[in-house]
């Protein structure tokens, strides 16, 4: 009889051998779907004789460990269950039991992966089925199960392995070999460890196990592949370590005939520098090593033969010989076009929008002796290179200059500086370095500032002997009439305190305080992650302002300052050793508000299904649609790719009737249909973040452990769902979200992105705004957050702010609750140079429009449906979008009311003003309004204010200047005046 392993040799790539009964198995994909709570996988069954108890063998070969644990369903082509199963042996490698048949001879189908649970938009809950009831009594007995003897049972036929859809089968790389087919293979080859090279199409998805396929084909160093001119060419070479764990493994191109790389060793990562990984392998796993060679388009037609150097630290090298066919065709886009080449895993190294140059929105900076000037803001270092003044439209905002000191018990240590230097002028970065010191300490400050405003500092601290520092500090005095409004730090936008303690906790590790014309953000930095502090990013404090929680953060105020001081307590400081301080300061604003945008861009946003907007929106002048995932046009979140021709014909068909639309397209999750993802899986957690593993089926068969579920969406229409997995913060895929958004305008003509709750650094908002300007000049970012989920969006996003068009913070804002601070700094914008709309429960439109803020039409919230359109339609008829606004938080307020607790913004156009009037009482009350006709410029005379009926705001009524208006609690007025 020929052995196991005889017989797998001979056999046809797509069949596979049951060791029980000598049978070929098909794995195919079925015609017809059927229940997916049965499971994605079924084994397609033959009885060919009517008996009571049949055998079956099934060589299913499974990647969970855990195949005894789960539940078997056996039904006949009519779907009824059969009742009794016996379980003989079940294992990942098999599934060997008797069943009773309920309809005699014909096909059966065995579901090995049936399950219970709940689909529903933003999550799935269930888990496989446990085993099934144990067999009657009566069955076992009559059939003499479990007391064989002599019995001989039929054998069904095992006819194939099924999937449920392509997407969700095992083959063929997904399909296990047995432990006795690795050692046969380990003890054949004399190698340490073994090499498979593979086509890109067949990606390697195991690291735990090799595929039978491997087992049939055995070990090569040889590949061969074809190519086109101009094509980023990509392919594996797959490592096992067979007999030993490998240390180190690297690779060496002899003779390549193009540039070539292998993104698991070496890259560049999210700020453009170069770096090499260690790739270390276990004694029995895989290791894909993913390679792109780079073809020209001035290739000649022809094979190109070279070799690549395997050699891990502590075993021998081995070569692989690489012939690569160069086919006379060119291709466009270097194959991107193309989602199952894999030349896009080159953007993972891409530094697209990484260079010193400012953005089309800000002006060169211009450097003069130790004055830097931006476009709205003016820098004067100190002699330590310090911002000793800061100045904002000509209004100085410092009282002091900003310092970082070193207490003793003897008092601050004065430090001798060095010259102030300047070593890059660029037009949208310079950066400068000084060095002070004494006796003690030496420091060394570098400091940057880029054209919208931001300074960032890194302060290396050197002792020069061993002391102990009662306290090391960063002070920010400011005016204190520059001072009105503080968050951070723990605390939502308020009045500013006149004092304040507070410890490191929570998610926050920023701070702004200022006031609407005036102001300064400061970030402290030194953490492992640098983006907002979402609550799936939390990383430990910066160790050196954090200080073993000695350190923290004040308030303190004087007649003229408030100074805002982070501290870290008392530090010793040995000799040589040296302590890093980083913060960065952003100041406010950065740009002047656009109200003409703010009034006439009307955003249509429908979350549930067709993003199409109904007729009613086009004639209320929307001017923008975002196209959110989990629907027909964007179906997978954060990777539009897959239906980049349905986004371009959506963008194409309302580009006609003058409208723009913006696509959902973010990072912190990820898309199990990500074309990649395996390849983004072989590199360990740099893309991926770690995690316990769970959630939908379809992760837990084919990414089996070590990732963190995410958001899950059924889409109507798409039998395959969207399960998300959590990405791993800062990594190369920043570099590919930056090509994949230039790729998208090119492609789609889409004007512009939706951010949700993302997850990276200003840094990408930069790349992002340069590729827009190269692409699509006039494209425009709006930025959404949930207060539930980032813990103050305000503080977490602010350094985004130069480089958005608009906010859209409100989801969980309890705005009834909110006061008139916190409007004006988390929600409007306008402190910062931007305008905002609301969102939970469609907002409060009469605090709205004091800040020019409506709803969004088209949106839903908690089974309300936002309809801005009467207010929108009274904007048009006075034509607010002309007007200038004189808000009350301005010193030059125009409109102010008898009551503290009602404010009034005016929107004054030419001859005529329109006057909101909004309350904080708790019960109605009456107000009058005073108006500055002198500021104006206008004489009263017989004005009247006249209220216009708009439909869930305001009845029709005419009030003469003098009236006692009477303004119900939560409510307001929209009051019109002609000169």
């Amino acid at each position: 009889m020929l052995k196991l392993s005889r017989i797998i040799g001979l056999l046809n790539l797509i069949f596979l051998v049951s060791p029980a009964f000598a049978q070929e198995i098909k794995y195919e994909t079925a015609t017809d779907l059927w229940a997916d709570t049965l499971g994605n996988h079924r084994a397609v069954i033959q009885v060919d004789k009517p008996e009571n108890a049949v055998e079956v063998n099934i060589d299913w070969r499974r990647r969970d460990l855990n195949a005894a644990d789960r539940c078997l369903i056996i039904t006949n082509e009519k779907g009824v269950a059969v009742q009794n199963i016996y379980r003989i042996e079940i294992n990942r490698e098999f599934g060997h039991f008797i069943f009773q048949p309920n309809s005699g001879i014909g096909k059966y189908f065995v579901y090995y992966y049936p399950w219970k649970g709940h689909k529903y938009d933003g999550g799935f809950s269930g888990d496989y089925m446990k085993k099934e009831d144990s067999p009657s009594g009566a069955w076992l007995a009559e059939n003499k199960i479990g007391s064989r003897g002599d019995v001989n049972f039929s054998k069904a036929k095992v006819l194939k392995i099924e999937s449920r859809t392509a997407f969700d089968s095992f083959y063929p790389m997904e399909v296990v070999a047995k432990q006795s087919e690795v050692n046969a293979l380990t003890a054949k080859e004399q190698k340490s460890y073994l090499i498979f090279p593979e086509d890109r199409k067949n990606a390697i998805k195991m690291f735990e196990d090799i595929p039978v396929k491997w087992i049939k084909s055995g070990a090569s160093n040889s590949f061969t592949g074809t190519a086109l001119k101009d094509e980023y060419y990509v392919f594996q070479l797959g490592v096992f370590a067979s007999k030993a764990a490998l240390k180190n493994i690297k690779l060496s191109y002899i003779n390549a005939p193009y540039p070539i790389t292998c993104f698991n060793l070496e890259g560049n990562d999210s700020k453009g520098n170069y770096f090499k990984k260690n790739v270390s392998l276990a004694k029995g796993k895989v290791q894909p090593l993913w390679i792109g060679l780079d073809v020209p388009k001035s290739a000649l037609a022809g094979t190109r033969t070279f070799q690549i150097k395997v050699k891990p630290e502590n075993a021998a090298e081995q070569i692989v010989t690489v012939k690569i066919h160069i086919d006379n065709k060119t291709i466009s886009n270097r194959g991107d076009d193309e989602l199952w080449r894999y030349s896009r895993l080159r953007w993972l190294n891409s530094t697209m929008g990484i260079n010193d140059k400012n953005t089309r929105n800000y002006s060169p900076l211009q450097v003069n002796n130790l004055e830097i000037k931006a476009k709205m803001t003016q820098v004067v270092l100190d002699h330590l290179g310090m911002p000793a003044k800061i100045s904002i439209h000509n209004k100085q905002i410092l009282q002091k200059p900003i310092s970082f000191e070193i207490a003793t018990d003897k008092g601050v240590l004065q430090l001798n500086a060095g010259k102030v230097q300047f070593i890059k002028r660029a037009s949208g970065i310079v950066t400068w370095t000084n060095t002070s010191e004494n006796e003690k300490v030496k420091i060394v400050c570098l400091g940057t500032m880029e054209s919208d405003g931001y300074l960032r500092y890194s302060l290396q601290v050197q002792a020069k002997e061993n002391f102990t520092a009662k306290d090391l500090h960063l002070n920010l005095p400011v005016n204190k009439g520059d001072a009105k409004y503080f968050m951070g730090m723990g605390r939502p936008a308020e009045l500013t305190p006149e004092s304040y303690n507070w410890k490191w906790k929570g998610p926050q590790d920023a701070y702004w305080i200022g006031d609407y014309d005036a102001g300064l953000y400061c970030k402290l930095l030194g953490a492992t992650y640098a983006g907002p502090l979402l609550n799936l990013y939390r990383p430990a404090p910066p160790q050196s302002w954090y200080n073993n929680n000695a350190g923290g953060f004040n308030i303190s105020s004087t007649e003229k300052a408030v100074n805002t001081q982070t501290f870290t307590g008392e530090r010793i400081l040995r000799k040589d050793s040296v302590l890093k301080f980083e913060f960065s300061l952003l100041i406010t604003p950065f740009k002047e508000i656009d109200p003409k945008s703010q009034f006439t861009d009307r955003y249509y946003q429908d979350y549930m299904g067709n993003p199409t907007p109904p007729q009613s929106a086009i004639d209320a002048g929307i001017k923008i649609i975002n196209v959110h995932h989990a629907n027909h046009f964007n179906p997978y979140i954060n990777y539009p790719f897959i239906r980049a021709d349905s986004i371009k014909a959506f963008a194409d068909k309302w580009h006609k009737r003058g409208i723009k639309s913006k696509i959902y397209y973010t990072i912190r999750e990820l898309s199990n249909q990500t074309a990649e993802i395996w390849a983004l899986r072989s590199l360990g957690t740099e893309i991926y973040a770690d995690g316990d593993g769970g959630g939908y089926m379809w992760l837990q068969e084919h990414l089996v452990k070590n990732y963190d579920v995410q958001w899950f969406t059924p889409i109507v229409g798409y039998e395959a769902c969207d399960a998300a997995i959590r990405t791993s913060g800062d990594s190369r895929w920043f570099n590919y979200y930056i090509e994949g958004l230039n790729w998208l305008l090119r492609k789609t003509d889409i004007d512009g992105l939706y951010l949700d709750d993302v997850s990276y650094d200003r840094t990408m908002l930069k790349r992002m705004r340069k590729v827009m300007e190269n692409v699509k000049p006039d494209g425009m970012i709006d930025l959404h957050s949930n207060t539930d989920f980032s813990k103050g969006p305000a503080t977490q996003y602010t350094e985004f702010f130069p480089y958005i068009n608009k906010l859209w913070f409100g989801e969980s804002f309890l705005y009834k609750k909110m006061s008139p601070a916190n409007w004006l700094v988390e929600t409007s914008g306008i402190p910062f140079g931007l305008m905002g709309d609301m969102l939970f429960q469609c907002g409060n439109t009469a605090r709205g429009m004091l800040y020019g803020m409506s709803a969004r039409l088209g949106w839903s919230t908690d089974n309300m449906v936002c309809d801005p359109k009467p207010l929108w339609k009274a904007w048009d008829e006075f034509g607010i979008a002309d007007a200038k606004i004189a808000g009350y938080w301005q010193a030059d307020a125009v409109v102010k009311t008898s009551n503290p607790n009602v404010l009034a913004t005016a929107y004054v156009k030419n001859n005529k003003m329109l006057i909101s009037i909004a309350s904080w009482e708790k019960d109605k009350t009456e107000v009058t309004l005073t108006i500055d006709w002198e500021k104006l410029g206008w004489k009263p005379g017989n004005a009247v204010l006249k209220a216009k009926a708009i439909e869930n705001y305001q009845p029709a009524k005419t009030f003469a200047l003098t009236d006692k208006i009477m303004v119900e609690p939560l409510s307001g007025w929209l009051l019109e005046i002609d000169r």
